[in-house]
């Protein structure tokens, strides 16, 4: 067996640049999530209302959109190297002052939920920006391999950072993982200063407004190809994210306790897990030409995880604790079909997108990638009460298939679309 052509294609890791940025990433990914965990955890010890937590949701959901959106037009205008160095320096900034209020002993939940707006805001004009430079970087047959890399790490580290920072704050408290997360992004900034300059190919001359976002949109609307990219997502999401479903599920159907448990955490972990095994074993996504076909066949797969999962939900009260391992299992496979769909979609928009485009492209898929779950949190959630959770999932899971299945029948040049690889320098068009 050639292992190399089955675990993760590292080639993306011999440009200095990018693997500079990899490996910064690695290092910050776990200072975000101590962040991550500390805000809301910092929340309730202050207030003990699990409303304010709730409003961190909002708080951080509303500059992401906002930002994502604009941000993306900064993006396609401004030197992207100077944007990432802007926004990092800010990122940078925002960690120290949540560090400076957790060690004041601050109780306002008011100024904690303004500093993780900000914080929100800079992070949604960075990641379009960190996205769009990767053509720049590497050649087209790379880019797959390249996303798979950064989503491996990015579920890498939403595993073990919520772990480590439950284990800690009991011990340290909030102002120590707020210093963590603030001297880890210090590696993001040395890489982004290593950077060479990257300005826009074609960028518009005048500073960008509503309209170069509303721009973006219309470039969008002639290319079915990538618009579509986005809808499979959100049917993917909005129907088959059952995340909402978890605590009620580890209760009720795999006996748990009412808060927290076994049950409850493998649930939480099966999906990142599954995306995780899914970037160690990527390797066969630089092979991929039917890129639209493979998203499309990775979604499926999805749907019909997530239709497992459901059914074992329904087995469940029978008794038999293997359908607790049997729906962990449903949903590791639906996380590593996932990983696959996002890095096959990811690769689409900056191989088929112009340059003058991408940042505004990118900023739509945060906008989506952190939209589509929270619909589905209420969607789902509604469901259950309708018609109990284990319809509600396993029904989630077949609407995917079904419209997944639509898709492929109402827009053909989809899964016609193929990237032909060939070296650096001798990209050959896709086709759309």
């Amino acid at each position: 067996m050639n292992w190399r052509a089955i675990v993760a294609d590292t080639r993306p890791l011999q440009d200095p640049n990018f693997r500079r940025m990899w490996v910064a990433q690695i290092v910050t990914m776990i200072g975000a999530q101590l962040t991550v965990v500390s805000v809301p955890a910092q929340l309730y010890a202050d207030t003990g209302s699990s409303a304010y937590v709730g409003l961190a949701g909002l708080f951080g959901l509303v500059p992401l959109v906002i930002f994502g959106l604009y941000g993306g037009a900064l993006v396609d205008h401004f030197d992207r190297r100077r944007v990432l160095i802007v926004t990092t320096v800010g990122l940078i900034g925002t960690s120290a002052l949540f560090w400076a209020q957790a060690a004041a002993g601050n109780r306002n939940p008011w100024l904690l939920l303004g500093l993780f707006s900000v914080q929100q805001a800079f992070f949604a004009v960075n990641s379009p920006a960190r996205s769009a430079i990767l053509p720049t970087l590497l050649s087209t047959d790379l880019l797959p391999a390249a996303n798979a890399l950064g989503m491996t790490v990015f579920q890498f580290g939403a595993i073990v950072g919520p772990l480590v920072a439950g284990v800690l704050i009991p011990f340290t408290g909030f102002t120590w993982l707020y210093l963590i997360d603030t001297i880890t992004l210090l590696a993001t900034l040395y890489s982004v200063l290593r950077l060479p300059p990257l300005p826009v190919l074609n960028a518009a001359a005048k500073t960008p407004g509503l309209s170069a976002v509303w721009e973006g949109f219309a470039y969008l609307s002639t290319q079915p190809v990538l618009l579509m990219s986005f809808v499979v997502d959100l049917i993917a999401m909005v129907f088959g994210m059952p995340r909402a479903l978890y605590p009620q599920i580890a209760h009720e159907a795999f006996h748990g306790p009412a808060a927290g448990g076994l049950a409850l955490a493998l649930l939480f972990a099966a999906i990142p897990a599954g995306a995780v095994l899914g970037g160690v074993f990527s390797g066969w996504l630089s092979r991929v030409e039917r890129q639209g076909y493979v998203v499309l066949w990775c979604i499926g797969i999805w749907g019909a995880s997530m239709a497992g999962f459901g059914i074992t939900v329904w087995l469940a009260p029978h008794g038999l604790t293997l359908f607790l391992w049997l729906g962990v299992l449903c949903q590791v496979i639906g996380g590593a079909a996932d990983m696959a769909s996002a890095s096959m979609r990811q690769a689409m928009l900056l191989e088929a997108a112009d340059d003058n485009v991408r940042g505004r492209l990118q900023g739509v898929f945060i906008v989506v990638v952190a939209g589509g779950p929270r619909i589905a949190d209420v969607a789902h959630g509604g469901a259950a009460v309708a018609v109990g959770t284990a319809a509600a999932a396993a029904g989630g899971g077949v609407l995917v298939v079904i419209g997944i299945v639509a898709c492929a029948i109402l827009v053909p040049s989809f899964v016609r679309y193929r990237i032909t690889h060939a070296p650096r320098g001798q990209e050959i068009p896709a086709e759309r």
